[in-house]
């Protein structure tokens, strides 16, 4: 979460939304009160050129995730397939998601 807000607080990441960095806080604070908390019960380092990826990675598994939703396909999508976890873009999730809430 730490990252997530470093990350979306930046000036480019709230001129790509519109929104601002309270409203950015709020998105993330609402995330955070339904997120599941999991524990690391197995590490499978070194999976990843990225040492930073291999924690996101680590926790898909752990957490039995089927889907990771990332914009680092490239670093991460091998490898999670490895473990049956599909990979997707957030746009593309966002699109499913949507046509769901239409049905």
């Amino acid at each position: 979460m730490v990252e997530y807000e470093a990350v979306l607080t930046r000036t480019e990441h709230l001129s790509a939304t519109g929104l601002s960095v309270e409203e950015t806080n709020a998105v993330l604070d609402a995330l955070a009160s339904v997120a599941e908390p999991i524990q690391l019960l197995f590490l499978w380092r070194p999976r990843l050129k990225d040492p930073a990826d291999e924690m996101v990675l680590e926790t898909a598994i752990n957490g039995r995730a089927d889907r990771l939703v990332t914009f680092d396909l490239r670093h991460l999508k091998a490898a999670a397939e490895e473990f049956g976890i599909m990979t997707i873009t957030p746009s593309v999730t966002w699109k499913e998601i949507r046509r769901r809430e239409k049905k």
